[in-house]
């Protein structure tokens, strides 16, 4: 962690310029490009693979908030069972129900398929999400996507607004910093937020470095 990331809650939040944009967007096409070329036999494969376990279609669609409130559809590889959604009185606890109202996420999920389960804790099940990426509804490096209820249930206006001015990210500082350890009630919402003090081509990059370590080990994939 650098000075200035130790020091971040007396800083501002940055204004960006329209190159920093420009070259972001750049960034975002050629990576997101290159990488659904390079993976795209890996891709198919586990698309097959989920296709079988989850009895369900092997992509997920879930609705999130975009950049100045548009809604987006971001894309994921089905890690639970084709009727999780539909019948989660028959998974869930009323306690695990509680818990996923408020996070979006229920500690051992037994709507998890065992693939799926693998697929979270190495976060494959992200990679559609680079078909996000080139089309334009996401980008690289930004705040993690999350959905209306959590948006309205945990951010001010204010922090609404700074949170919705930039497309949403595969990685984030709350994604790499905090992972899933780091929920709303232990202050997910402030990391998430001080990424909009701290972002710039160079901060973006080195953030993008630092979530491979924390990728391979697994920490805080649930």
């Amino acid at each position: 962690m650098t000075k200035k990331e130790k020091n971040v809650d007396s800083l501002p939040y940055k204004k960006v310029s329209g190159w920093y944009r420009f070259w972001k967007r750049t960034f975002d096409i050629f990576v997101s490009g290159l990488a659904i070329i390079v993976l795209a036999l890996p891709l198919l494969v586990i698309y097959i693979i989920v296709w079988a376990t989850s009895k369900g279609t092997g992509i997920f669609h879930d609705n999130r908030v975009g950049k100045d409130h548009k809604p987006i559809h971001v894309y994921k590889f089905r890690t639970m069972y084709a009727d999780a959604e539909e019948n989660i009185d028959k998974y869930l606890s009323k306690k695990q129900q509680k818990e996923w109202k408020k996070e979006r996420k229920v500690k051992d999920d037994p709507r998890i398929t065992p693939f799926g389960a693998f697929l979270r804790k190495t976060s494959l099940d992200e990679l559609p999400q680079l078909f996000n990426i080139f089309k334009g509804s996401m980008t690289v490096v930004g705040p993690r996507p999350i959905t209306e209820k959590e948006l309205q249930d945990h951010y001010t206006k204010e922090e609404q607004e700074i949170l919705l001015s930039a497309r949403p990210g595969l990685l984030g500082y709350w994604g790499v910093m905090g992972r899933n350890e780091v929920q709303y009630d232990k202050g997910r919402q402030k990391l998430e937020l001080d990424y909009f003090k701290l972002r710039g081509l160079w901060f973006d990059l080195c953030l993008m470095f630092r979530a491979i370590p924390a990728v391979l080990k697994g920490k805080g994939a649930k």
